[in-house]
């Protein structure tokens, strides 16, 4: 795991953003989920995904979610926001959790949403803690699928939802590297369609949503690749540099060639 905290962690990153924020007249005011958007939803369709995400989940303001691998922070907040969840998000990157509160601060939700530092596979919370879990574009870094899913099933209550929004492996060989989550094949492990099903359906889980958003995470890169005005002040560049173009570039080009998939699954605990 030390090789994917060293892809991702990086130095002063809440100056980084913040200065990027004031670049992009964002400075010195609350700012909105919307706004901050191109930032924070670090998996492809951004805000779109998380919101067709939300569609078959049972959130209220009586909800305790739990964010696996939250990143900045992002859908944590729009839980929070939308539907008076209360939420907690863990990020294996101490940066990320830095620069996640900190956004929250920034758009007055510091009291529904909190992010701790710590690792997936060894979740710091107790048994049937949280209504719902989620993840977002972050299993392709995991190895011990076994650790991952036996840990988000643990600390759902009885009936429990658990959300994934996930890369998967295509049919037509191997993705084109490098990738925004890994830098070759030492730390990326995909999983086919088949073995995803089956590892949760072992791990106790029962699948009530499963649907392949390939097509639709291909349009939207297409979109962002074509249309110079469709592209945000800030993005994603901003966390993982000036690379980071090449890196979204490749996964588009391996969900055309087949060599990827994205689904967006649903399993009650």
């Amino acid at each position: 795991m030390e090789a994917v905290k060293q892809h991702y962690e990086r130095v002063e990153l809440v100056d980084r953003i913040e200065k990027a924020l004031e670049n992009a007249g964002l400075g010195g005011r609350d700012l909105t989920l919307e706004e901050l958007a191109p930032l924070d939803h670090f998996h492809s369709r951004g805000l779109e995904a998380t919101k067709d995400l939300s569609q078959d989940l049972k959130v209220t303001s009586e909800s305790k979610i739990l964010d696996i691998g939250c990143g900045l922070g992002g859908p944590a907040r729009y839980f929070a926001k939308n539907f008076g969840a209360h939420v907690t998000g863990i990020d294996l990157t101490q940066s990320f959790v830095e620069a996640a509160n900190y956004l929250s601060a920034r758009c007055g939700l510091s009291n529904l949403v909190k992010f701790d530092c710590g690792d997936a596979l060894s979740l710091p919370y107790a048994d049937a803690s949280f209504d719902i879990a989620m993840t977002q574009h972050v299993a392709m870094n995991i190895q011990d699928r076994d650790s991952f899913y036996s840990e988000a099933h643990r600390v759902l209550k009885s009936g429990g939802q658990f959300a994934l929004y996930d890369v998967i492996t295509g049919e037509d060989g191997e993705v084109h590297f490098p990738v925004p989550w890994a830098d070759g094949p030492a730390t990326s492990f995909l999983l086919k369609e088949n073995e995803l099903k089956k590892i949760l359906t072992e791990h106790k889980f029962e699948i009530s949503r499963w649907i392949d958003r390939t097509a639709l995470a291909l349009e939207w890169f297409v979109r962002m690749q074509t249309q110079p005005n469709s592209r945000p002040p800030i993005g994603l560049n901003i966390v993982m540099g000036a690379e980071f173009g090449t890196r979204s570039a490749n996964l588009a080009k391996s969900l055309k060639e087949g060599r990827a998939k994205v689904l967006e699954v649903v399993a009650y605990a």
